[in-house]
């Protein structure tokens, strides 16, 4: 019997956490990856971020903060993490 997935909702409250996001979209992908190899190792996710804390940051320290806040999660089954992390004033409103 495999072990309980990690869940989108368990992904979000992280990320709202840690973040405190003005926009945030999780996706779980995993059933896209049925098949391959890293399918078995865990979840797929797919993150929209929008967060003031990344205001200033470049993009690699966007992702170390996304990371840090799912550091609990990865180990218990994140195999995969698509992230877009964005600065609310990056979205041209």
């Amino acid at each position: 019997m495999s072990a309980p997935r990690v869940q989108a909702s368990a992904v979000e409250a992280a990320l709202n956490a840690a973040l405190a996001p003005v926009r945030l979209e999780v996706s779980d992908d995993s059933a896209a990856h049925a098949g391959h190899a890293g399918a078995r190792e865990g979840s797929h996710f797919s993150v929209v971020v929008v967060s003031p804390l990344f205001e200033g940051k470049r993009l690699l320290e966007r992702h170390r903060l996304v990371y840090d806040a799912l550091r609990l999660l990865v180990p218990q089954g994140i195999h995969a993490l698509a992230i877009q992390a964005r600065a609310p004033s990056e979205l041209g409103h």
